[in-house]
């Protein structure tokens, strides 16, 4: 029974991370994603809310990005978001994260 759950945990937690992009590729090479719908999974740091604009920074201890969102999760929250890899002129690289 503990190697039937055991596998599982391993499966689940290698299958979670198929198709995510790491955050290093995105803070190191931006420009190779840009347009392109991601998706990433790190801990939520430095909320922030003004007026309509909204977002967070995503970590993963290393690297980090900055993810414009309609909601905002609470800080040390452990996610995965998918979302468009988009530029500004004012806020550089970021993620627009899917609603």
């Amino acid at each position: 029974m503990r190697k039937i759950l055991l596998s599982s945990m391993l499966l689940l937690l290698l299958f979670g991370c198929i198709g995510s992009t790491p955050l290093k590729d995105l803070e190191q090479k931006p420009a190779d994603f840009m347009g392109k719908k991601v998706t990433v999974g790190g801990t939520v740091e430095d909320t922030v809310r003004i007026g309509s604009i909204s977002g967070y920074t995503l970590t993963d201890g290393a690297y980090s990005i900055k993810v414009s969102s309609q909601s905002l999760p609470a800080e040390g929250k452990q996610m995965t978001v998918t979302g468009t890899w988009m530029r500004d002129s004012l806020f550089g690289y970021y993620l627009l994260a899917e609603e």
